[in-house]
């Protein structure tokens, strides 16, 4: 038996790492003013620990979308799948060589490219999505900022967020 409803549950689920880093905050704070010597130094890295923390939370939480989209995605050893209704497939993280988001498609759908192969198509909010922020992430040169400005503005086009190797002359950029 829960004594929280299910929508308060959902609600403090969605920011736990940054409630989590609220913690870490004050608890590095409290040690660093109330103490000496190694635990107020402890204390301090905690209030480092504990903003760092806040600030990957905050993206995070910005990339969440929701549940219920159709399909699954699982992301093993930097292989992505996509088990989807009509359609699926797989890329190796290390093998991507654009990343766009299609705000024409209902949902919205990441296309991830890999060289040979049709491009990946995933719902933003297909089960188990928010591994994908992982890997987006770790790829070289993303700009996590303007990927979650995207995925929060609506649009009639698809958006390239990452490339690996340009595809355009150097002069021209990307939004």
């Amino acid at each position: 038996m829960s004594f929280i409803r299910p929508e308060a549950r959902d609600a403090l689920w969605q920011w736990r790492e940054v409630l989590a880093a609220a913690l870490m905050f004050l608890l590095g704070l409290k040690w660093a003013f109330s103490s000496a010597g190694f635990t107020a130094i402890s204390g301090w890295a905690l209030v480092a620990t504990g903003l760092v923390t806040a600030v990957i939370g905050a993206q995070r939480m910005r990339f969440r979308r929701g549940t219920g989209g159709p399909g699954v995605v699982q992301v093993d050893e930097g292989q992505i799948a996509y088990f989807g209704p009509l359609t699926g497939g797989a890329v190796a993280a290390s093998e991507l060589e654009r990343l766009a988001l299609d705000h024409t498609s209902k949902p919205p759908h990441w296309l991830l490219e890999q060289p040979g192969q049709p491009p990946l198509a995933i719902p933003v909010n297909a089960e188990g999505y928010e591994a994908l922020f992982d890997v987006f992430a770790a790829l070289p040169g993303l700009k996590t900022e303007r990927m979650l400005a995207e995925l929060r503005r609506r649009g009639p086009h698809q958006v390239v967020i990452w490339e690996r190797a340009a595809s355009r002359p150097e002069h021209q950029r990307l939004h």
